[in-house]
């Protein structure tokens, strides 16, 4: 049993003294960070702040200009371009715009991955496998719909369907709860704890939404001015007299 506790705690991705500038612009300026396995992240910040910066460097669509980046146990700038693509297979990025081909039904959305990565499978196991994530996201019935028939929510559960379809073991959300209204917001919030229980996945959200990351996150981690200003539960990081966290706090107008 001690043993399991030593392995829960090697983190699952794993950031020191991280860079990134483009051009005179200083983005990000030595973070640190690590996340643990089936912990859910949410790295809160201002438009700008270098969220979505991050998160494109752990999965090497941005090379950082200094600093660790180790993603399940691998350093990522010592992989080449086949490591990266296998490495990319374990990771889902759910996109702020759901990134739904509108030519294509939900069914073929879903199983496009699927099929381009696992051409192995038969047509029953290819349905199976997305019949059993539109279950996940509770949407069964739209199998046949297409994206210009489903309200925005459920273009963002079609789109976290489609990540899961790889059984990826880790999950990146970027801005999860924009553009929603607040009842479809906490939908989406409890369908993020929903996969992380299904799937027994890691996972980051970076939104600027404090309700979101009230609802959702572990560990909350400010990031502000490139840096991580500070790290711990919701409740932790918000009982301060740090004006530039009660600032962020009392924008978001959180009751």
């Amino acid at each position: 049993m001690e043993q399991d506790k030593n392995i829960k705690k090697e983190p699952i991705i794993h950031i020191r003294k991280l860079y990134k500038s483009f051009g005179e612009n200083q983005v990000l300026r030595g973070v640190d960070l690590d996340v643990l396995p089936q912990e859910i992240l949410v790295v809160l910040g201002r438009s700008g702040s270098g969220k979505s910066v991050l998160i494109k460097i752990i999965v090497a669509l941005l090379k950082p200009d200094s600093g660790e980046v180790t993603v399940l146990g691998k350093n990522i700038k010592e992989l080449n371009e086949r490591e990266l693509r296998d490495l990319r297979l374990q990771i889902g990025f759910s996109f702020q715009s759901s990134a739904l081909y509108d030519s294509m039904t939900v069914r073929e959305n879903i199983e496009f991955p699927l099929v381009r990565n696992r051409r192995h499978l038969s047509r029953k196991e290819i349905n199976n496998e997305v019949e059993e994530v539109l279950d996940a996201v509770h949407l069964s019935q739209t199998i046949n719909q297409m994206p210009a028939e489903l309200s925005g929510g459920q273009r963002k559960r079609i789109g976290i369907a489609r990540t899961l379809i790889l059984k990826p073991k880790i999950m990146l959300y970027d801005e999860p709860t924009a553009g929603l209204d607040p009842t479809t917001s906490l939908e989406i919030n409890n369908l993020i704890r929903e996969v992380r229980e299904k799937y027994h996945t890691s996972s980051i959200v970076i939104t600027h939404d404090l309700t979101c990351a009230r609802n959702t996150g572990d560990r909350i981690a400010m990031l502000l001015d490139g840096q991580f200003l500070t790290q711990g539960s919701f409740e932790e990081v918000f009982a301060t007299e740090d004006e530039n966290i009660k600032s962020f706090y009392n924008y978001n107008f959180i009751q």
